[in-house]
């Protein structure tokens, strides 16, 4: 089971964090969607449960389980960007009318997935205080989290479960061919994990969002409304 934060009343949009982040992220963008919405932690992440094996696939299912039937738009940072695309496959039977990424790392060196394998097979650092860990937690995220931390037998840590960063590369391209519902792809234009230009080239019709970097959401949540108004008039038309 996953942990979910729901909200408001109307059209459902599903909303997904990134690696090291918890679905409290979301909750200044989740506060201008028209509608109701369900904020979830990934497996291994904040209030959830670490998962036996991160896939995309793994994470998807677990997200579905959470989701449950009807429609609804999804929209995913980063990691949960990834597999906001795989739940719009249809593959896992949630009835995706919509779907959005938001800087989604869209290309990948052997060095970069070589370092984050190498960070997946590390043990989860322990502090004696929860304030340690909580800064520890905000560093891995990019961003602050309060609630990603727990408390072990010798301190602290940081809740995300290391494991998570052996995710691996993501097939986006073969995503986007298999989406079953209209795609939105967006990210901050001064995003460094998905700059202007790779956007652009895998959607020509990609969201560039002014003034804002990899965690526009966080950064200034009304940034992502261009994003939401889009999914919100996929969901509802």
């Amino acid at each position: 089971m996953v942990h979910v934060a729901r909200g408001g009343d109307g059209p459902l949009l599903v909303l997904l964090h990134g690696l090291g982040a918890t679905g409290s992220v979301w909750r200044g963008a989740a506060e201008t969607w028209p509608g109701a919405w369900l904020a979830v932690d990934l497996p291994g992440h904040g209030r959830s449960a670490p998962a036996a094996r991160y896939s995309f696939g793994s994470l998807a299912a677990s997200v579905a389980a959470a989701v449950g039937s009807g429609p609804v738009a999804v929209l995913g940072h980063s990691l949960g960007g990834v597999v906001a695309l795989t739940l719009a496959s249809g593959w896992f039977g949630v009835d995706v009318r919509a779907v959005g990424g938001l800087g989604v790392k869209l290309r990948w060196t052997p060095e970069e997935l070589a370092r984050a394998a190498a960070l997946a097979a590390k043990p989860a650092r322990v502090f004696p205080t929860r304030e340690e860990a909580s800064a520890w937690a905000s560093k891995l995220a990019g961003v602050p989290v309060a609630d990603g931390v727990t408390e072990t037998g010798g301190g602290w840590r940081a809740a995300l479960d290391p494991a998570a960063f052996g995710v691996g590369e993501p097939d986006v391209a073969g995503l986007l061919a298999v989406a079953k519902a209209p795609v939105v792809l967006a990210a901050g234009e001064t995003d460094p994990m998905c700059p202007p230009e790779h956007l652009l080239a895998a959607r020509a019709d990609g969201l560039v969002l002014p003034g804002v970097g990899h965690n526009a959401h966080v950064e200034r949540p009304a940034s992502v409304k261009p994003v939401l108004d889009r999914l919100h008039g996929a969901l509802v038309s």
